[in-house]
């Protein structure tokens, strides 16, 4: 199975400018508030009628950024993978369900900023290498 899914959104990394709040005696670090809104607007993309891929999968992310800031693919995958959980594409984003990001790369596009996902799951033949 394979599928594929434009977010036409300029990509936001969930570590940047993270948030220090107080809950009473204790803190927590919380995601920036551009991340919430990213996170929360990425849910009109991402409307599926099925159940979530539970099953081992690849996830490739192609970024195309806005700016020609430097930014970490590593903080943009985990982004994504945690939109994907939070918006019932994929069960859970751990190494059992998301095997791979193989592929994924950082382009600059400032007239289209977005990021096309495309998840495969892995054959059955492909677990034992």
């Amino acid at each position: 199975m394979e599928i594929k899914i434009t977010l036409p959104l300029n990509p936001v990394t969930k570590k940047n400018s993270q948030r220090i709040i107080k809950c009473g005696s204790y803190s927590r670090i919380m995601p920036s508030k551009s991340y919430v809104q990213y996170e929360k607007d990425c849910g009109f993309y991402l409307s599926r009628d099925a159940p979530p891929i539970e099953e081992r999968c690849e996830v490739t992310c192609l970024f195309f950024m806005k700016t020609r800031r430097r930014v970490d693919l590593t903080n943009l995958l985990e982004a994504v993978d945690d939109v994907l959980v939070k918006h019932g594409i994929l069960q859970d984003d751990n190494s059992s369900i998301i095997v791979s990001h193989d592929g994924s790369r950082v382009f600059h596009d400032p007239k289209n900023p977005r990021t096309e996902i495309t998840i495969k799951t892995i054959a059955e033949e492909d677990k034992k290498k």
